[in-house]
């Protein structure tokens, strides 16, 4: 595992707490390397949001920002419905199949880390939604699931989602396979409206 890859899935597990700020000479030291992979893995971090600058050296933590989530999931949840029923007439068994084994992936192991769920979770509606070769829905979706990826701690973590999530992916593929892309849409509207509801809600309770 690369350095970027154990700094943001210590991020995902909450080792660091919102708002912590950290000196690339710390981090050189706390992951036992030299400072020119902290500095490289600090900066696509900070390219993708996990981290934010701090001074001249440091970095911190972003805050978690409920409003932020409201924004996030309200984007996904209309782009990616049209995005998939778009795509809805392409699918054929061999890409449905390949959905199926991704869920059944994330099924196989309950100890699987955060980042690892997140990037299942990804592969999955990718998966669906590339079938529908339309580039530039696809980029701006994929964008918004990067921005919500570091909230996948507190979902799986905090809210114990996963399972609640798993139920619902299944759901909208059993639509999709019938042919019932309507239903599959309508079925992914809700999936990500109340994941949006319940983690924007959770984050609120908190910074009261």
């Amino acid at each position: 595992m690369s350095l970027y890859q154990r700094i943001k899935e210590d991020l995902l597990r909450g080792r660091f707490a919102p708002g912590q700020v950290l000196k690339q000479t710390e981090l050189a030291e706390l992951y036992d390397v030299s400072r020119i992979p902290v500095r490289d893995a600090v900066q696509q971090l900070k390219s993708e949001g996990w981290l934010t600058g701090h001074g001249k050296r440091g970095v911190a933590v972003p805050r978690f920002d409920p409003l932020e989530v409201e924004d996030l999931y309200l984007m996904r949840m209309r782009l990616e419905p049209l995005l998939q029923t778009l795509a809805a007439p392409q699918l054929n068994a061999e890409t449905l199949g390949r959905a199926r084994d991704i869920l059944d992936r994330m099924d196989a192991d309950p100890t699987l880390p955060a980042a690892e769920i997140g990037a299942l979770n990804w592969a999955f509606h990718a998966c669906l939604y590339k079938a529908a070769a339309r580039p530039t829905l696809f980029a701006t979706v994929e964008q918004l699931h990067r921005q919500c990826e570091r909230y996948i701690g507190y979902q799986s973590r905090s809210l114990d989602y996963q399972r609640t999530s798993q139920r619902e992916h299944y759901a909208i593929l059993d639509a999709l396979q019938r042919g019932d892309s309507e239903t599959a849409a309508s079925l992914l509207e809700q999936h990500v409206a109340a994941a949006g509801q319940q983690l924007a809600e959770f984050l609120r309770a908190r910074c009261d």
